[in-house]
């Protein structure tokens, strides 16, 4: 009985013990390894840049348009005028909703350099969403932006040859053992 007592005196003192660090603010939850993959998992997608996760077709063919437009510094007004047209003419939107995806994208892109750097990251998490005809269309999108200004078109051009060629080796045709 004097056994059972000393193991069940130390349980609680054990446990008052835990008490006490929670409540001076020190948490051994944390000491979980699936809790903390679990939160640097979210934390990696709260503090990341955005354009590592954008999903939607629509979204990244804006996205590529835009820095199709900016790959020779900025924007003229008259690319942005033909942007808002394509996107309101392509995407079935209105005119309000067109200048937010413009606005939206030219704010994601940024300065260019992690989309050009990373072109495939970026796209990636949205081509299992593209279907063969919207590949098509946004690089078709993306040559109607080249010829809309002839200053820096070699710029574009290289630009939307890489994106040819990402999009290329994902719909390629298969081998017959792949």
């Amino acid at each position: 009985m004097h056994v059972v007592i000393g193991v069940l005196g130390s349980i609680i003192t054990i446990l008052i013990l835990l008490n006490r660090l929670a409540e001076a603010g020190i948490d051994l939850g944390g000491l979980n390894p699936y809790l903390w993959h679990r939160r640097r998992q979210w934390q990696k997608k709260l503090q990341g840049n955005p354009l590592y996760h954008i999903e939607s077709p629509l979204d990244v063919t804006a996205l590529l348009a835009t820095a199709t437009a900016k790959s020779d510094g900025d924007m003229s007004s008259e690319e942005k005028k033909a942007l808002l047209n394509l996107f309101q003419k392509e995407f079935s939107m209105s005119k309000k909703d067109a200048a937010e995806l413009l606005i939206a994208s030219a704010y994601l892109l940024g300065n260019g350099e992690d989309l050009r750097a990373n072109l495939e990251k970026v796209i990636e998490p949205s081509l299992a969403s593209f279907t063969p005809d919207q590949a098509t269309a946004a690089t078709d999108l993306l040559d109607e932006i080249c010829a809309i200004d002839a200053i820096g078109i070699e710029l574009k051009r290289d630009f939307v040859e890489k994106v040819k060629a990402v999009f290329s080796r994902h719909f390629q045709p298969k081998g017959k053992w792949e």
